[in-house]
């Protein structure tokens, strides 16, 4: 395989992540009137939407360019035009093709009306333009998210399992910041009766993320060989840990000790069902931790980054394992927009991320594994069985919904902020309407 084209040795696309973001940043401190020229705008996005004579036009957030929360701009999109994700072929992603006939709509996809869509911080980084499969399979422009839920207005001619008019939540490769989104049926299910569109729309992600880390961990569908059944759940009151912990619960897991980085989300873990919460704002986090669990801990869940790998390594036990699925702690907390500074940071923190040593790793019986769901197009048979699982679950009561705040999709710039300042519970839901 020919290696990647790098140049000065970095990823091109990071350098231009860096100059964009530091343009912006730059604006913004010193002539801010002159924000509104670095948003570009895109070929599918309708110049004048009230020519249409009042009919209802897609609206969704696009992002131009790299850059700070003045690049979440919300448009109105050209007739028949919605958002989809990259897996669905033929579109000019992250846009559709027309779709002016039934016969337009792909064959195994439905055409949503969208209520409401999640925030993940995931969406921050594809804004700075530090998100891997974002930059891999879309590019720019490109209109974020993944957690839809809302009505289906109309169905490809091999989809089955839903008519127009049913209500549905699910997951889209990119596009979900939109009213109206071409998904894969494949990658939707059907509303659990008494839940609204807010409350589905939390889910998608956070729950496949959660299941599918604990397979990997050995624990779905049956860890029942397993002596030690310790976990350690980091941000165990965030979105992904909410899952993470009552998930944990469902597969018997124990103990299940929840981190928290503050004390007002020690009662939303306890809430979740964490046997024992640490605040590692006033706790000494790894001293607690060893006295919960003196022997080490079957599985520990991180996607904090270079703050806590190491750490969070030398705690497993024997067989255990280290299940990476973020590095939030290299990057900015409380920053839209990235200035120089902040890049030499992040540069900084690269440097000193953990290597791990397979000979010592074999020696001592303990693993570390990664992954990134939003890479895992070819793979949705196994995510729909992720899905179905979830969904059961939901049916049954077992499962409940994070905490949800619910804002206005034109408060998509005041979301971003939230979610990047540490300080959010559960999850950020916006509105279409």
């Amino acid at each position: 395989m020919a290696g990647k084209r790098t140049i000065l040795g970095q990823d091109p696309a990071i350098l231009l992540a860096l100059i964009a973001n530091v343009l912006s940043w730059l604006v913004r401190t010193l002539t801010p009137s002159l924000l509104p020229r670095l948003l570009p705008k895109c070929a599918q996005e309708e110049d004048d939407p009230e020519r249409s004579g009042g009919r209802l036009r897609t609206q969704c957030v696009s992002i131009g360019r790299p850059g700070g929360v003045e690049q979440l701009r919300i448009v109105a999109l050209k007739p028949g035009i919605v958002t989809c994700g990259y897996n669905v072929e033929g579109q000019n992603i992250p846009f559709s093709v027309p779709l002016v006939q039934d016969e337009d709509i792909p064959k195994d996809c439905v055409v949503l009306c969208n209520d409401s869509f999640s925030v993940n911080y995931a969406d921050c980084c594809i804004r700075w333009g530090l998100y891997e499969s974002a930059k891999q399979y879309v590019g720019y422009p490109i209109v974020p998210g993944f957690d839809v839920a809302g009505t289906v207005e109309k169905i490809g001619r091999n989809v089955t399992e839903f008519q127009p008019g049913d209500k549905v939540f699910g997951c889209s490769l990119f596009g979900a910041y939109s009213s109206k989104v071409l998904v894969p049926e494949i990658q939707l299910r059907k509303v659990v009766n008494g839940m609204s569109f807010s409350e589905a729309a939390s889910l998608p992600a956070v729950s496949l993320t959660a299941l599918y880390a604990l397979h990997l961990a050995g624990h779905f569908p049956n860890s029942s060989g397993l002596r030690n059944k310790a976990i350690l759940i980091h941000s165990a009151a965030g979105g992904v840990g909410s899952m993470l912990v009552q998930m944990s619960k469902l597969l018997g897991l124990s103990p299940v000790v929840g981190v928290v980085g503050q004390s007002s989300k020690v009662d939303e873990a306890k809430r979740l069902g964490c046997d024992y919460v640490i605040d590692k704002g006033s706790q000494n986090l790894w001293s607690e931790a060893e006295k919960v669990s003196p022997a080490g801990y079957s599985t520990i869940m991180d996607s904090n980054g270079v703050s806590t790998l190491s750490q969070s390594y030398a705690h497993l036990a024997m067989t255990g394992r280290l299940i990476v699925f973020g590095f939030h702690t290299n990057l900015p907390m409380g920053k839209d927009a990235l200035s120089p500074l902040e890049w030499l940071r992040m540069a900084r923190k690269m440097r000193v991320m953990p290597t791990f040593d397979p000979m010592e790793m074999g020696a001592s019986n303990r693993s570390v594994l990664a992954f990134n769901l939003s890479f895992f197009a070819d793979e949705d048979a196994m995510v729909s069985e992720l899905f179905d699982q979830v969904w059961k679950w939901l049916d049954e009561g077992a499962l409940k919904c994070p905490r949800v705040v619910v804002m206005a999709m034109t408060q998509v710039d005041e979301a971003h902020d939230l979610i990047q300042s540490g300080a959010s519970i559960g999850k950020i839901v916006l509105k279409t309407s």
